[in-house]
């Protein structure tokens, strides 16, 4: 099969719509159930360049939940603690690798996951489609499905739910083309890989990153190259922890991405683990309420009149000073920019969702300025001398 026929493109008013191979040979997925849309496809090859990448780059299986052709979280199997487990509902569950990728993806960002696009690196086995059914979601691609596996996602959402099987042999054109505005661009295919020696050049005082950083610092990277640019990613453990895509300003994406570190750390809070819902309560509705509980709109969820509709008890708050003293107790984090910070501010906001750890291309006229920044901080920076923007 060349050609295959959506229903529509973006938008329901763009007709017709299809995807194909311009040289006449195969489309490399075969659609195991569902009928995707223009944009479940768009998610889901530029997902499965993120997840097979990860593997490549770290030998670990690893998943990406994407929304609107950038990733709301991505990750590799490393292992979870007790208190991820609490916080991703996982609690007391031996996980297989597969599940443990796709749950740290799913938990990098909850609300923004609502309705995503799944990409595994490796089989979907059995334990991680019964984690996929029990989330809003529109489809998943992989390289594969266990029998018992597919048999699951056959029955999602009334038998609707996208499974697509990605040819891993798979290799694109090196050259790639599109239109816009009747005009056709065309340019070699950002094929650059992300290895441990765009981290060589450390300009800071701080030149040692140990093992577990570079790592990070790869997936932060890795990530960015298939997130709407401008784009930061921060990166704890093996997983994003918060992605700032698609801004017009930089600090912007440092904010945004920092904001959504913050929202993931704080949900490790004694009182935000310990919260009482009621029994019954929607996966999106929790995720919700403690996304709200967690703000400086707390209110929402606490009001005289509302808080019973989620809770047993109504809940203390999270005072602004409680975050704050939480806050600090966040470190070790590693942070990749896909372009240069052209400021300081970029750092100083880095640093206060516990960054230590930095891979940014370089070449600002302010790079002193940057530098003197880290250096403030002891905060290790690689400057890659490589840009990913990805539009």
């Amino acid at each position: 099969m060349n050609e295959l026929e959506l229903k529509y493109g973006c938008n329901p008013n763009q007709k017709p719509a299809k995807i194909f191979m311009k040289d006449g040979g195969d489309l490399p997925i075969k659609i195991l159930n569902g009928k995707p849309g223009f944009i479940n496809l768009l998610d889901a090859f530029n997902s499965w360049q993120l997840v097979k990448e990860l593997k490549e780059a770290t030998g670990m299986v690893a998943a990406a939940s994407f929304k609107h052709v950038s990733p709301a979280g991505a990750a590799i199997a490393v292992p979870l603690d007790d208190t991820l487990k609490k916080i991703y509902f996982v609690e007391g569950i031996e996980l297989t690798e597969m599940a443990t990728a796709y749950i740290r993806a799913r938990g990098s960002d909850r609300m923004s996951s609502y309705g995503d696009f799944v990409a595994l690196s490796d089989e979907c086995d059995e334990q991680t489609a019964s984690f996929l059914m029990r989330e809003v979601s529109d489809g998943v691609i992989a390289p594969s499905y266990s029998a018992k596996a597919l048999e699951l996602l056959k029955s999602k959402r009334k038998g609707t739910y996208v499974v697509i099987q990605m040819d891993e042999d798979y290799v694109p054109a090196p050259q790639e083309t599109k239109d816009v505005y009747g005009i056709t661009f065309e340019q070699g295919r950002n094929n650059i890989l992300v290895t441990e020696e765009m981290l060589q050049n450390l300009p800071t005082k701080v030149k040692e990153m140990p093992k577990e950083a570079k790592r990070d610092l790869l997936i932060a990277l890795i990530t960015l190259k298939y997130t709407q640019s401008n784009s930061v990613c921060y990166v704890k453990d093996g997983q994003a922890i918060g992605i700032g895509a698609g801004q017009q300003s930089r600090i912007h994406c440092t904010r945004l991405a920092g904001n959504k570190a913050d929202i993931w750390f704080l949900r490790q809070n004694p009182k935000v683990l310990n919260l009482p819902f009621k029994e019954g309560i929607r996966r999106a509705d929790r995720d919700n309420a403690i996304d709200v509980y967690i703000s400086d709109d707390y209110e929402d969820v606490l009001g005289d009149g509302v808080w019973k509709n989620l809770f047993t008890e109504k809940p203390e708050p999270l005072t602004r000073e409680e975050k704050k003293e939480w806050l600090k107790k966040m470190e070790g984090v590693a942070l990749g920019s896909d372009a240069f910070f052209p400021f300081g501010d970029n750092i100083e906001r880095a640093h206060r969702s516990g960054v230590a750890y930095i891979a940014q291309a370089g070449g600002s006229v302010r790079d002193d300025n940057v530098i003197e920044t880290c250096d403030k901080y002891g905060i290790a920076m690689a400057m890659t001398g490589v840009r990913l923007f990805h539009h």
